[in-house]
């Protein structure tokens, strides 16, 4: 049941509400799951925030995209996390930290928050 108000697109949303992009939050979580694990010392602590963070992503992926593009965004934000180990041997732990941030962060811009925004505008 769909509530129709000036200033009211939707049941529960604003108009003027803009969708949050999810690629600077999947790319940041790689980061502070990393510096959270390192400055702590606990690589526990690490993975709750790589958790929490990748959690909210794969839920709003869901809501906005559907089950595909959410499964297909955690894929790769779970071989962004493998290759992150791997890369860290050959270049270094921030810098492969960095690199696979960055890659999982256009990877969520161009397959869902593009498209959010774009769908926005209309």
């Amino acid at each position: 049941m769909s509530v129709r108000r000036a200033g009211v697109r939707e049941a529960g949303r604003l108009a003027c509400v803009r969708l949050t992009p999810t690629a600077p939050v999947a790319g940041g979580t790689l980061i502070a799951g990393y510096a959270v694990a390192a400055g702590s010392g606990s690589r526990l602590l690490g993975g709750v925030v790589l958790l929490i963070g990748g959690s909210w992503c794969i839920l709003t992926w869901s809501r906005r995209h559907g089950a595909r593009t959410a499964a297909t965004l955690a894929g790769v934000g779970i071989g962004a996390l493998v290759l992150s180990h791997l890369l860290a041997l050959a270049i270094g732990a921030w810098p492969s930290v960095l690199f696979v941030a960055a890659v999982m962060a256009a990877a969520a811009w161009s397959r869902a928050d593009a498209r959010a925004i774009g769908s926005e505008a209309t």
